[in-house]
């Protein structure tokens, strides 16, 4: 039976690096997919991760119609086994609904990959609506680690420097304009008190050893 299967984790959780080695191993036995994603990191349709891998996929925007897109492909002769759908936090509830149905009228697998909460651990609405669709939901079991060493769980936003809990749920780029964004994964408590690695840096000061002078 074909399934619809969420696999999700915080930033740099290895999601992506998945995604395409689920695609290798599918298409070396023989199984013909389609690779989706929405505003990759490179900025360009493609998959790619950390260590370097990446493909060519299909970018899905607002507009885009999954449903629409494969029974085109599938009537004009072209085969198709699964769907590798990366980047899912940022897809609309409705793309998920077209996966679903995908799933369950054409028996179609459909793997998707994506973050679970935003920097204000509030749900993005494209993996809310997969954890509510999905056959199964699977965390990725190696993930980033806070910089206590505590296993990291939620997705920070800094600005210049500054970990800011209100703002655009999406941010494209490492710039709003003359700042500088970044992302730094956190475990909860340290999420919950604003304490990045470079405010834990900056307010650092223990007691002197008993034999320091």
């Amino acid at each position: 039976m074909a399934e619809l299967v969420f696999h999700t984790g915080p930033m740099d959780c290895g999601k992506s690096t998945l995604a395409l080695q689920l695609n290798h191993t599918q298409s070396t036995h023989g199984r013909a997919g389609r690779v989706f994603t929405s505003q990759d990191r490179s900025g360009t349709p493609r998959v790619t991760s950390r260590i370097g891998l990446e493909t060519e996929a299909i970018e899905v925007n607002e507009d885009f119609d999954f449903w629409t897109y494969v029974i085109r492909e599938l009537t004009t002769g072209q085969r198709v086994d699964y769907l590798v759908c990366d980047e899912v936090q940022f897809y609309e509830a409705e793309h998920v609904d077209q996966l679903a149905r995908i799933v369950d009228e054409l028996q179609l697998d459909v793997y998707g990959f994506g973050i679970l909460a935003d920097f204000r651990t509030q749900l993005f609405p494209g993996s809310k609506r997969m954890v509510e669709l999905a056959d199964r939901v699977e965390t990725l079991p190696i993930g980033p680690l806070c910089w206590c060493g505590k296993k990291g769980t939620h997705n920070a936003r800094t600005i210049d420097g500054i970990m800011v809990t209100e703002g655009s749920q999406v941010v494209v780029g490492d710039t709003v304009g003359d700042a500088e964004v970044r992302y730094e994964v956190l475990c909860r408590a340290h999420h919950r008190r604003r304490v990045t690695a470079t405010r834990a840096k900056a307010t650092l000061s223990p007691d002197p050893l008993p034999f320091e002078s």
